[in-house]
């Protein structure tokens, strides 16, 4: 009978493969990752059957562990307004909290290693921000405007205003306030 997969390895796993692939890239060898994550390379093909199932889960994680910040205490019955402000700065600040994770995020979404099966699955579990994206998508300043143009406004701006946040940790509530601002104006 097969042991039981400990669930703090394949965790420590996962962040090894956050710090590995925030450091080298996508192109980081598994043999590091296992490394770093003080388990042997096989052990990590134990909880991973390849290293693409390996990308595939740790976007899954990241995604989910993003969304829950942002669903928790989601202002459902608030305005238009302030149901993006709540996920512009939910989302802003887990990024700027784990700068890593933003880089793997950032690398995971431009990647075609991530299945169209796993962004699927993923899209299911935005819930209530996909509604506010999809309202934002309907105002008269987006209306011609392909659908998904919200979100894409949204999430350039919100990497100017993380930039310049971390660049800048005194003046980083008002950089991401502004920044909101600003979008705001942009799709009102």
């Amino acid at each position: 009978m097969a042991r039981p997969r400990d669930p703090e390895k394949r965790k420590a796993i996962l962040g090894a493969a956050i710090l590995e692939i925030a450091e080298v890239g996508l192109g980081v060898a598994t043999a590091k990752i296992a490394a770093r994550a003080g388990v042997a390379e096989g052990t990590l093909f134990t909880y991973f059957a390849s290293k693409d199932e390996l990308l595939n889960e740790l976007y899954r994680e990241l995604k989910l562990d993003l969304f829950e910040r942002v669903n928790a205490e989601f202002p459902h019955g608030a305005s238009l307004e302030r149901r993006a402000r709540h996920v512009w700065s939910l989302s802003v600040g887990w990024m700027i909290e784990s700068p890593e994770k933003r880089m793997v995020v950032r690398l995971l979404n431009l990647s075609s290693v991530v299945t169209a099966e796993t962004r699927a699955s993923m899209a299911e579990q935005r819930g209530a921000i996909d509604t506010m994206l999809d309202e934002l998508d309907s105002r008269e300043s987006l209306r011609e405007l392909p659908s998904g143009y919200a979100s894409a406004l949204m999430a350039a701006m919100q990497e100017a205003a993380m930039d310049f946040a971390m660049k800048n940790a005194r003046q980083r509530k008002l950089l991401i306030d502004r920044g909101f601002d600003l979008f705001w104006r942009a799709v009102r």
